[in-house]
């Protein structure tokens, strides 16, 4: 039952999240799909440990981080208060901070180039730790935006697979703002299935709905949970 505070009119945490379960599990019954295939990341970019706090506490247990350094200012209590959590890089990640995001990252989404590849493999080797890794695509072929173009993806798994050993588990991708997400949910879902990978990272607030109808199981969303972002936490 959802509750709210008795002095507040406003959603709890909890109502936030429930509601966004809501309409998971909306849009992939209409796909066919079950609600527990897709995994929902909140993402706790700018946010506080107060903040986090309040979610965890709430019941969500999956979150991602944008920058890594923003995450190692924050991230590493939590982790060792909620061992249960598992935090996942969603942002641009650059080779200096490969070994940072290995010893604290359990999932990477943006794999997306040779450089970043090796320094990830030697981290793992090194380490000892397999954070679950996704390849990102430049879906849209933006010159801006991070991501492996789309007649690259097959080359680039191979030599992440055959020459570093990344154990590569799916996809990840961010529509053109000005685009039909949808188009590249599907080129993505084409994607993945012609080269064998399970995991699709793709979907937030505004469009997750379509993302699971093309087979989405990791969703990103942020505000619907968080509220509005606060100013980004400076480095420490």
């Amino acid at each position: 039952m959802n509750t709210v505070d008795k002095n507040s009119s406003e959603p709890t945490a909890r109502d936030r999240i429930e509601a966004v379960e809501a309409r998971i599990a909306d849009a992939a019954a209409r796909s066919g799909r079950s609600p527990g295939d897709v995994s929902l990341i909140a993402v706790s970019k700018t946010f506080g440990p107060e903040s986090v706090e309040q979610i965890i506490s709430a019941g969500q247990s999956l979150f991602g981080e944008n920058r890594v350094q923003e995450a190692l200012g924050k991230w590493p209590e939590l982790k060792s208060r909620h061992t249960d959590v598992e935090l996942h890089l969603i942002g641009p990640l650059q080779s200096n901070k490969a070994r940072d995001a290995v010893a604290l990252f359990d999932a990477i989404h943006t794999i997306d180039r040779p450089k970043i590849a090796a320094a990830i493999a030697r981290e793992m080797v090194s380490q000892e730790r397999r954070p679950r890794l996704l390849v990102q695509v430049n879906t849209g072929e933006e010159e801006q935006k991070a991501g492996v173009l789309p007649r690259e993806l097959d080359r680039f798994l191979e030599s992440c697979i055959e020459t570093h050993g990344l154990p590569i588990e799916g996809l990840m991708c961010i529509p053109p703002i000005d685009e039909e997400p949808a188009l590249h949910f599907a080129l993505l879902q084409k994607l993945a299935d012609r080269n064998g990978l399970t995991k699709l990272s793709m979907g937030m607030s505004a469009d997750f709905e379509t993302a699971i109808a093309f087979g989405a199981t990791y969703i990103r969303v942020g505000t619907a949970i968080f509220g509005p972002r606060a100013t980004p936490l400076q480095a420490s």
